[in-house]
């Protein structure tokens, strides 16, 4: 054997790679990691996103008190201008909902609504799917089976 093929061969034993059970066994752990971690983000995302809503309705809010202390009355119409309405868009900011505005019968009050609009991102979200504020600053929401979830939407 030649001084250079014996260099060869101790390079050889002296190199070490990744084995296939080393690189699975990593592989394993970032699923897992990942099957925790995505869920956890998704649900953040949701409840950090309610607060456009939440945002939304009290604006509305605070515009209709406005036009009740100009003209005696609560304006009917939400995106409409002044004189006639509020000049509020009816999607909130990022498009994650839509409000809608809805004058009591005697017109002594209002409720204002965000519900998620369709393919906003906020679709996915099981717990709040009505978001209500009042005239009288009566914050609601419901979850999908119609019971109250206040607490957790309007935090």
């Amino acid at each position: 054997m030649t001084p250079r093929s014996q260099s060869q061969r101790r390079n050889r034993r002296q190199q070490r790679g990744v084995t296939l059970i080393e690189l699975m066994t990593v592989i394993v752990v970032i699923a897992i990691l990942a099957t925790v971690a995505v869920p956890s983000y998704r649900s953040y995302l949701l409840r950090s996103q309610r607060s456009e809503a939440t945002r939304s309705l009290l604006h509305v809010q605070a515009a209709e008190e406005k036009y009740f202390l100009q003209n005696n009355r609560y304006a009917e119409h939400l995106e409409t201008a002044s004189p006639d309405g509020l000049g509020i868009p009816a999607l909130t900011e990022n498009g994650y909902y839509d409000i809608r505005l809805q004058l009591n019968a005697d017109g002594s009050g209002y409720s204002a609504t965000a519900t998620p609009h369709a393919g906003g991102g906020q679709a996915d979200d099981g717990l709040c799917r009505v978001i209500t504020v009042d005239q009288t600053l009566r914050k609601s929401a419901r979850d999908p089976g119609g019971n109250d979830v206040s607490h957790d939407c309007w935090r």
